[in-house]
This record gives structure tokens, sequence and C-alpha cells, in this order.
């Protein structure tokens, strides 16, 4: 079974909006200790603090989304934007680079990171 990729924009988007069901979750949960009005105040705040951190990312994605190199995908003709030396298009998966070297590659997030040489 090969794995599925999608864009890194649409990564940390899904990751923030996990963090806003997890803090609901979590002050859902809260309910269950109604009796206790130390636990209940702390399960609240806790799923506050998984949303205040959700804001924060959809933030940083937002800044993050605005310097990122727009590119026209070859297989969709779309606009999409790219992150890093490779990346998927957002809307059919093509696999693209700005980077010559790399063309014709199969995909491989690892060429994103920086070498420790």
């Amino acid at each position: 079974m090969a794995l599925k990729y999608s864009s890194k924009i649409n990564k940390i988007r899904s990751f923030a909006l996990i963090l806003i069901f997890v803090g609901f979750a979590v002050m859902y949960g809260g309910i269950f200790f109604r009796e206790s009005v130390w636990a209940m105040t702390i399960f609240m705040l806790l799923g506050l603090l998984f949303i205040i951190a959700s804001t924060v990312v959809y933030f940083w994605i937002g800044m993050l989304s605005t310097k990122t190199v727009q590119v026209v995908c070859p297989s969709c003709n779309k606009s999409t934007k790219m992150l890093g030396r490779v990346d998927i298009c957002m809307y059919c998966n093509e696999t693209l680079t700005l980077d010559p070297a790399l063309e014709g590659k199969e995909f491989d997030e690892s060429y994103n990171r920086k070498s420790l040489k």
C-alpha cells in the first residue's frame, strides 16, 4: 500500500483543525467532573489552550502562506503554493519541484531536509 502524501500547507492546516477538535473534546470531558469545580475548571482551561494553540498555528501558516512560491501545476494547470524544494500539488497530488536536479525523481520528503554535513 502506497503512502498518501499531501501538500505541506494542507498538513499544517489539518493539524490546526485537529487541535480545535481536541480542545472541544477536552472541554466536553470536563462535564464528567461537574461536582468538582477545580477539575472542571482545569479541563475547560486545557481545552481553551488547545484552541488558542490552533489559532496560533492558523496564524503562522497564514503568514507563511503569503511568502510561498506560487507555481502552475503541469498536470491540472491550477496555481498552487509550494513550500521547500519538493512539494505536492494541492489539487491533483502531482510532484512539484523548482530544483532541476530533482526533476523526474520519485517524490521523497527527505529532499526538503537540510543535510548535517
